[in-house]
């Protein structure tokens, strides 16, 4: 998979990343997805591609869910090279988002497909929004993005699924029932 030059890269990327290192017994996700996990942040990294805010809610959001101590797996390798780096980016990469109230945002989009959008989600729609190139945003696991991501594409975001048929059949099931 071609991944982009710049992104957003949702947290549930480098937590994926995480399980070669610290394998969950309960996980039904696929090692091809684990490893799609680990080339998209070896790629972030080696590529300096990370479009973050600039207010560090993003950042924040890493750090309650990966180890700052970057160990033991290459989630947590992510959380300390951004600790390290979102300063030494280009400021480019660097975005201002607005907070209104309980996780909106002044740059997400205003669109009726978004209605009910998941808002610890928001931040990462309205960074790639607020950039003036949107980049796309990297997603692994989180079958609600597949279903947003016409609504998504409408408003120029896109999402780069780095286990597109993992959270398709996912999105299947929950919306079967």
């Amino acid at each position: 998979m071609k991944l982009p030059k710049k992104c957003v890269v949702d947290t549930n990327v480098p937590q994926i990343a995480n399980l070669a290192a610290c394998h969950d017994s309960n996980s039904d996700v696929p090692e091809e997805c684990i490893l799609a996990c680990i080339d998209a942040i070896d790629h972030v990294i080696r590529q300096r591609a990370l479009v973050i805010d600039k207010g560090g809610e993003i950042f924040e959001e890493y750090r309650h869910n990966l180890s700052m101590s970057g160990q033991p797996g290459q989630g947590d390798f992510f959380l300390k090279w951004v600790h390290d780096h979102q300063w030494t980016l280009p400021k480019s990469q660097l975005v201002t988002i607005t907070r209104e109230d309980n996780d909106a945002y002044k740059e997400f989009p205003a669109y009726d497909g978004l209605t009910g959008f998941d808002p610890s989600d928001k931040k990462f729609v309205a960074v790639a929004n607020a950039h003036p190139k949107n980049p796309p945003i990297l997603q692994a696991t989180d079958s609600k993005w597949w279903g947003w991501k016409e609504s998504l594409a409408e408003c120029g975001i896109s999402v780069v699924f780095l286990c597109s048929e993992y959270v398709k059949e996912k999105y299947a099931k929950k919306i079967s029932k």
